[in-house]
């Protein structure tokens, strides 16, 4: 039997690469705060998204529950990836309102104004929440700390992307809240690189294994094709490894053996394409490698704890 993968899953060269286009974000909400001291703002929570900051003009503090304040200054970016509440405030300890109980101005469905004036010095923010769809790109989110701090003068490279979006957002022309949306984009994953640059962590676990010639190029293959039939051999083969050496390296980086990896993968695009597009279940089961609905069904009550069909009545719940 001819074990070799067709082109489209040749191995990639650059696999961390391909998790890092997964970054695509969707629900983008972005918010301009034109603040003069004293003010304050509470992010609330925000479950499954992550949370950006950029200030453009003047300075201001954020403050989470378990780290002391820290100073943000013109430049400096800040990302709040496991959408947990903080406050963002012009002298730490200061009073803060929350976000959904300020006045605001609606420029579009998913861009707002927020002006604070208390008469002291000026501030200006561009911040924004996102979401992100593609499984990869969710559990690149979820290695991250909770919170990643670029400063304006430690990455150089990153200045003119911040001046761009704080000019679109000051001027919002025509198409201005896609290019502030495509802007946001470009800096988170320029903030995670960057991390991924600096921080030990990053080259360990499932974001070591991307970094890893042979077993980067396996992950990359299931992630891009989670229905192709992967056995223990055709993954080896895109590799280009023996059976044995890349059933042992692959459960050595990862954490798990490669087909069990190959099975939760599968779990996890289904419950993503059944929670966020509402996809049918048949046509779910089958991009994801099953036949039979009543196969998958199984598979995925034993993966994610609930039946396929509840996933969805939860999300069509959430939607009303």
């Amino acid at each position: 039997m001819d074990t070799t993968p067709p082109p489209d899953l040749w191995p990639s060269i650059d696999p961390l690469g391909e998790a890092l286009h997964a970054l695509r974000m969707s629900g983008v909400f972005c918010c301009r705060s034109e603040a003069t001291a004293p003010w304050g703002v509470a992010m609330p929570p925000m479950a499954g998204c992550a949370m950006f900051h950029v200030v453009t003009e003047g300075q201001c503090w954020i403050e989470t529950p378990d780290a002391p304040a820290r100073r943000l200054r013109p430049g400096d970016f800040v990302l709040v990836p496991h959408g947990h509440g903080h406050r963002l405030v012009s002298e730490p300890g200061g009073h803060a309102d929350d976000l959904f109980a300020l006045p605001r101005e609606f420029t579009s469905g998913r861009y707002e104004v927020l002006r604070f004036d208390g008469g002291g010095a000026a501030c200006g923010l561009v911040c924004g929440a996102v979401k992100f769809e593609d499984p990869a790109a969710r559990r690149l989110i979820a290695l991250l700390p909770p919170m990643l701090w670029i400063e304006a003068g430690e990455a150089p490279w990153m200045q003119a992307t911040l001046q761009h979006l704080a000019a679109e957002a000051r001027q919002m022309r025509p198409g201005g809240e896609a290019v502030v949306t495509r802007l946001a984009d470009i800096l988170i994953i320029q903030a995670i690189r960057a991390w991924m640059a600096h921080d030990t962590t990053a080259r360990t676990g499932w974001l070591g294994a991307l970094q890893d010639r042979a077993i980067g190029a396996a992950l990359a293959a299931i992630h891009r094709d989670p229905a192709r039939d992967w056995t223990l051999v055709s993954l080896a083969a895109t590799a280009a490894m023996s059976r044995s050496a890349f059933a042992a390296r692959f459960t050595q980086l990862v954490g798990v053996p490669a087909m069990q990896y190959v099975a939760q993968w599968r779990m996890q695009v289904a419950h993503t394409r059944l929670a966020e597009h509402g996809g049918a279940i048949p046509e779910v089961a089958e991009g994801v490698g099953y036949q039979s609905e009543a196969a998958f069904s199984r598979a995925f009550k034993r993966h994610q704890g609930m039946a396929p069909g509840e996933v969805v009545r939860r999300a069509r719940a959430a939607a009303q």
